[in-house]
């Protein structure tokens, strides 16, 4: 008779909580967990990357930033603070379960706070903790047990708990698809897009040098036009005093072909080359094998078409050096 007048007295004082009320099932503790964490933790694990792939004095890192001490601050509210001051979070209102003490009493923040780190030791055992409510007579996880708390049954569920969850998840899945939008624009479209003109200019780009520096006095002025289209506005004065010099000198045949080259640095728009080239320059009675090392600048023009904006010579043209003797000659 004491005892259930002793019930009925914790009843009357935390109204809606059954002190003697049945402990929660396995699968409403998992729901209500999910619920409250599961989209929290996937709107993070859409903003991270972007957070740590974006640089940090642009304005799409502190959107993500911000974003994502937004996002942690309502997992926090709703996990700790709801239940303390309302009895409920999110997911626990679904379900029509609470964490109480084990008087039925109401628990506080703190005991809260330290109730989510035990659950650490609930992963930590290889999930074991978790497990642990299936055969345990009060349905107990290990946090439970550190923080001397149990999850009950709780009637009647709040109004609109599930208007609430609704707007909990549409939220968080919305984080989650504009972080995932926002890194495809700001992080792997830009990447994608030097990638790009790399994999472009290594191709292109020692086409682009060879049709530059190669002429032959029959189609001398074809040739210098064709150079003077492969250069931008700003390299165009420069080339065209080079093909003057050529012009007055009297022109010889010159040929050039790249042997090796390589992409140093690159953006979506510009990028620098370093080039092996081997050539043939004279007459054909006195034609010469020639080399030369070039670094080669390219600007990608409005229309989209690479040309080459700075041409630096890091070894000058140089007779090509005479293959070796085949092994026994001479003797």
């Amino acid at each position: 008779m004491v005892e259930h007048q002793q019930d009925k007295a914790v009843a009357v004082a935390q109204p809606g909580l059954d002190a003697a009320g049945a402990p929660a099932s396995w699968l409403a503790r998992a729901g209500a967990f999910a619920i409250d964490v599961l989209p929290g933790l996937g709107a993070l694990a859409a903003l991270v990357p972007v957070v740590w792939a974006v640089r940090r004095d642009t304005w799409s890192w502190w959107v993500s930033v911000l974003a994502a001490a937004v996002v942690l601050l309502v997992v926090v509210v709703n996990r700790l603070l709801l239940p303390a001051v309302t009895g409920w979070s999110a997911g626990r209102a679904l379900f029509s379960i609470a964490v109480v003490r084990p008087d039925g009493g109401r628990v506080g923040p703190w005991r809260l706070l330290a109730r989510e780190v035990a659950h650490l030791l609930d992963t930590g055992s290889v999930f074991v903790g978790w497990l642990w409510p299936l055969w345990d007579r009060r349905n107990r996880t290990f946090a439970d047990f550190l923080a001397k708390t149990e999850v009950h049954q709780r009637d009647p569920r709040p109004a609109q708990a599930r208007r609430r969850v609704a707007v909990l998840v549409s939220a968080m899945t919305l984080v989650a698809v504009a972080a995932a939008v926002l890194g495809y624009t700001t992080v792997y479209r830009p990447e994608l897009a030097v990638a790009q003109a790399r994999e472009q200019l290594a191709v292109t780009g020692p086409k682009i040098v060879e049709d530059m520096l190669s002429y032959t006095p029959e189609s001398l002025q074809p040739d210098f036009d064709r150079a003077q289209s492969l250069v931008t506005d700003a390299y165009r004065p420069q080339l065209v005093a080079q093909q003057e010099a050529v012009r007055k000198a009297g022109p010889v045949p010159n040929e050039y072909w790249v042997t090796d080259s390589a992409v140093l640095e690159s953006t979506a728009d510009s990028a620098t080359m370093l080039m092996l080239m081997q050539g043939q320059r004279g007459p054909v009675d006195k034609k010469r094998n020639i080399t030369a090392t070039v670094k080669v600048n390219f600007e990608r023009s409005a229309g989209g078409q690479w040309q080459v904006s700075a041409l630096e010579v890091l070894a000058k043209p140089a007779p090509a050096p005479a293959p070796a003797p085949a092994p026994g000659a001479g003797r």
